[in-house]
């Protein structure tokens, strides 16, 4: 039954077969000595013939046993499983031999006939590795009649021979490798490990059109070594389906692990695409910080705030606080940490960062050494049509944060700001732009009375991919649903960067300042929004414009072609990690800003957004709105 309804020989039965094919091989033998060669009289022989079968067959029985030549799936047979075989007859000669020799020395006869084990061993041998290698070629054969995926392996080194050896080795895997691409340092024209090697040329993408070969493997190692954003284009943009697969230590010992498991392809993301090399910090002052400390994070359910707390709990902070009013994430949030930190200490919190008698009552209650404030409206367009509320977050939510902060003797408080505060061209950037100035002037207010006083430290980046509402999820929902996908205008960019980088760097940031510092993080190159549209759907296996349609839908309101990070009268230095600069910006009078802020937030609170719009304005003089119905109120 199991047979029946198994794609594969069990290992009892291999064993059968395998001792069948050495029973043929040993009668065989003894044709080929006595009958053949008219070499041996088998009927003066001390031991009888068939005595000597089941010594054989005992002997081959426990050699197959000490080298596991039965552990092994016929159809997906390797050298190693070669090697094996090849030991386990040896070893049976060898020992076939001693016995011999041993009751020979002792006795003067000996029980088996060494001509029959002479060509017993090679002829065991030959028929074994015939059947791994006839069920292997039958088997391959079978699959490349059934149609499966022909796939090239990208990359000549130690990771891409492990890949070809996974392909042939893993069962139920649809891709079957036809040759490798050379890495930049080789060169075409040979073979390895039974496979071609092929320049990456324009020959080669006519040899792949020619033979319908339309994916690409590459290992994550291979991935770390080269600029997936540059050096993967060429794929790209030749329609060719980029997968990648687990890592190597997950499945180096291929006979030892699930193979269903280790087999997993996957398609790359564009998100692989667009990160960077690994960033670095220096853990041991993040330790310093963080260690037996209190850490509050605001908005922790959201995007950054969530991996925030997941970085912090390496650093083994005393407690750390997940304050949020997004009930359902922060459940689910909960959980996961509890299960992946057993060890850690989470305290949830439910409140509102714009309610100021629930952010003194958790400061005065579990008293934060380190606060990274994250809470906020993100949303461009939504916050062009309600300026009331992303004062009410924005603002004053960070003034009831930072407030608290000092009152209650908090050691450090990290905002979390966006490179959409700089000259600003909708209400999301100016509102934080407004709540950056409010927390310097304060911290430059208590620092001249007091050196020891909070440290309030701000941090601005760009977008963050995967993040929740950003566009690479959009997209992806575009192109499921079959598109079309939808661009504001063709030349608009933006800078990325990935979440744990960004909080990483944040973290960082957070040790670097000693009160007042705009901290901003290298971007890298940006990025043109259309091209992105276009690689996404290029991956989705469509070719743009073509299956997936582009449509330009204008600039939103408060949308700008391109962010900054520094505006005209800015400028930066370099700190001691060089993805790490501080901006050196204008500097404000507390009691005039605090002024002007409660203003701002009385006016707020009245539904008048061009009253508030115009506080705004004044407020951040560089703030000129841009397709907004504000621009009304921008000097002529």
């Amino acid at each position: 039954m199991k047979l029946n309804t198994s794609n594969y020989l069990p290992r009892w039965g291999v064993l059968m077969l395998d001792l069948l094919l050495c029973s043929i091989a040993f009668w065989l033998s003894v044709w080929v000595g006595s009958g053949f060669l008219h070499y041996l009289d088998l009927s003066q022989q001390p031991v009888n013939i068939g005595i000597q079968y089941l010594i054989v067959m005992g002997v081959q029985l426990l050699a197959f046993g000490v080298f596991h030549t039965y552990s092994g799936i016929l159809r997906y047979s390797t050298f190693v499983d070669t090697i094996k075989v090849l030991l386990a007859n040896l070893s049976t000669g060898l020992l076939l031999f001693i016995i011999n020799i041993t009751i020979d020395y002792s006795s003067g006869w000996h029980p088996l006939l060494n001509t029959v084990l002479a060509i017993y061993v090679p002829t065991a041998f030959v028929l074994l590795f015939s059947l791994r290698v006839g069920v292997k070629t039958l088997c391959e054969s079978f699959e490349r009649s059934q149609g499966s995926p022909t796939v090239m392996i990208y990359g000549t080194k130690t990771a891409g021979l492990a890949i070809a050896k996974m392909l042939r080795a893993v069962g139920n895997n649809p891709y079957r490798p036809v040759g490798f691409i050379a890495d930049t340092e080789a060169r075409d024209g040979y073979d390895l490990a039974g496979l071609r090697v092929y320049e990456l040329n324009e020959k080669l993408f006519a040899w792949m059109e020619k033979h319908n070969v339309r994916h690409v493997i590459i290992s994550p190692m291979k991935m770390k070594e080269i600029n997936p954003a540059k050096d993967l284009q060429v794929f790209i943009d030749h329609n060719i389906h980029i997968l990648t697969t687990p890592y190597f230590t997950q499945w180096e010992n291929l006979d030892s692990i699930d193979m269903q498991r280790i087999g997993r392809i996957d398609a790359i993301r564009i998100e692989d695409l667009l990160e960077r090399p690994q960033i670095s910090i220096n853990t041991e002052n993040v330790r310093h910080i963080l260690q037996k400390r209190v850490v509050l994070v605001s908005g922790a359910a959201g995007s950054i705030g969530s991996e925030l707390v997941r970085q912090i709990q390496p650093y083994e902070p005393q407690a750390t606080i997940l304050m949020d009013i997004a009930e359902s994430p922060l459940h689910d949030l909960i959980l996961e940490l509890q299960k992946q930190y057993p060890n850690s200490r989470f305290i949830p919190v439910i409140a509102d960062v714009r309610n100021k008698e629930r952010v003194e009552q958790i400061f005065s209650e579990m008293r934060p050494d380190i606060v990274y404030h994250a809470a906020a409206y993100k949303h461009v367009p939504l916050m062009e049509s309600f300026p009331n509320e992303a004062i009410q977050a924005n603002v004053l939510g960070t003034k009831n944060m930072a407030d608290m902060a000092v009152k209650y003797g908090t050691e450090r408080f990290v905002m979390i700001s966006t490179d959409k505060a700089v000259n600003p061209t909708n209400i999301m950037g100016a509102s934080k732009r407004i709540a950056e100035i409010y927390v310097q002037s304060l911290f430059r207010k208590l620092h001249e009375k007091d050196p020891n006083c909070t440290k309030f430290i701000t941090t601005r980046f760009g977008n963050v991919l995967g993040s929740n509402g950003s566009v690479i999820p959009y997209f992806r929902k575009q192109i499921a649903a079959g598109g079309p996908v939808t661009v504001t205008h063709p030349e608009i960019i933006r800078y990325f960067m990935t979440i744990p980088e960004a909080c990483c760097l944040v973290m960082e940031a957070g040790t670097l300042g000693e009160g007042g510092e705009i901290f901003i993080f290298d971007m890298g190159e940006p990025v043109k929004i259309l091209d992105l549209a276009r690689n996404m759907i290029r991956l989705a296996g469509y070719t743009p414009e073509k299956d997936i349609p582009i449509i330009f839908t204008g600039l939103r309101p408060g949308e700008k072609l391109y962010e900054e990070l520094l505006n005209q009268k800015e400028t930066t230095l370099p700190t001691a990690n060089k993805k790490i600069m501080v901006a050196r910006v204008r500097e404000f009078d507390f009691d005039a800003v605090k002024e002007q802020v409660d203003q701002l937030i009385k006016t707020s609170r009245t539904s008048k957004p061009f009253t508030t719009v115009k506080l705004m304005k004044q407020l951040v003089p560089e703030y000129i709105s841009n397709n907004s119905i504000y621009e009304q109120l921008d000097p002529q």
